[in-house]
């Protein structure tokens, strides 16, 4: 585990790139041999998609994403005391999931590209998109059950994180077809969309790791509380972000979306709502125009400070989480390192 044995400096950023460069140096092989166990022409696509093999099916070193989930899954087997190598199949089962859902993601969300390529549903289909994301959370799980440490609990855990993925998108899919939504829908889509994952990564890599019951469920606090922090940073840079630096081309205004803020201005009362709450029933996507008179009426309505605080309490509960139940001073490091770098920058791609 050399590549992941990196020397804390003063610059955090740097210490989290060389971990999570470290981290895709592991999984490479991993996710080859995954792609390889599959019939050709569905392990053509799932290579694509995992950036290890072209649209041909050529072997290749693409983009395979960051691989936040499997860092936090080693360094959290690393933190309780354990060996890292043991949560490899926790680390290749999460980024897994994660990739399964960003398949389907793709498709309801009608994204053209991913990583810098065109989408697998652009390039192969809509069914074959969808048959490739089934498949990966399948052998996901199948990776788990097939590792003595994690094939019973942690077989539980992960199937359980699918579901909520999975319900998650669906409140996701319900909150945009409705003028109302309350806030309580809203936080319980961002904890199984975001915070769901995240968690489970932490709780399996303990588990591999051989921690207590106590420290498993700490772990797993850790990850929820770190995912939602970032859900809630990265809805107020949705809103208030500059585009060329959180890389997303229009304000989460312009399409209706119900993000965090949002839902708490909304949640709210007073003029700034009853406003915010005309501009959200109309039926075209928000004028520029529009897009910052609702920005400035979600502030108006307590939605910035609001995530701003939330966010901060997130992070706090996660670094205690962390502080109480790990073991090893090194893997902590690391581990509030990804935090900063989660925070700041965001998992998800």
């Amino acid at each position: 585990m050399e590549a992941l044995d990196t020397k804390l400096g003063d610059n955090g950023t740097s210490d989290a790139v060389q971990i999570l460069a470290g981290t895709r140096q592991l999984l490479a092989p991993a996710l080859r041999h995954v792609v390889d166990q599959f019939p050709s022409e569905l392990g053509r696509i799932v290579g694509y998609h995992l950036g290890t093999h072209d649209r041909n099916g050529t072997p290749i070193d693409g983009d395979s994403g960051k691989a936040v989930r499997p860092a936090l899954a080693l360094l959290a087997c690393q933190a309780v005391g354990g060996d890292q190598a043991r949560a490899l199949p926790a680390a290749v089962a999460v980024e897994l999931v994660h990739n399964a859902s960003l398949l389907h993601d793709d498709i309801i969300d009608g994204d053209q590209t991913r990583r810098g390529r065109p989408a697998v549903w652009r390039t192969f289909g809509v069914a074959d998109a969808i048959l490739a994301g089934d498949a990966l959370f399948f052998v996901a799980i199948r990776t788990l059950a097939e590792s003595l440490p994690l094939a019973g609990q942690g077989v539980m855990i992960l199937t359980s994180t699918v579901q909520q993925l999975i319900e998650g998108e669906h409140t996701d899919l319900l909150m945009e077809g409705r003028p109302a939504t309350t806030l309580s829908e809203s936080q319980a889509m961002a904890t199984a969309k975001t915070g769901s994952l995240i968690a489970a990564a932490c709780a399996l890599g303990a588990i591999a790791g051989g921690a207590t019951v106590e420290q498993i469920a700490r772990m797993h606090s850790f990850g929820l509380d770190l995912g939602l922090a970032f859900q809630f940073i990265d809805d107020i840079k949705g809103i208030w972000g500059d585009p060329a630096v959180t890389g997303k081309p229009t304000s989460d205004l312009a399409s209706g979306k119900k993000s965090l803020p949002v839902a708490y201005a909304l949640a709210n009362t007073g003029a700034a709502r009853a406003e915010l709450a005309a501009l959200y029933q109309k039926d075209t996507p928000l004028t520029p125009a529009e897009q910052a008179r609702a920005a400035d009426l979600v502030e108006a309505a307590g939605g910035r400070a609001w995530a701003n605080e939330r966010a901060d309490h997130h992070i706090r509960q996660a670094r205690l989480h962390l502080e109480v139940s790990a073991t090893d001073p090194a893997a902590v490091a690391r581990l509030n390192t990804l935090a900063t770098m989660i925070t700041s920058s965001g998992p998800h791609r």
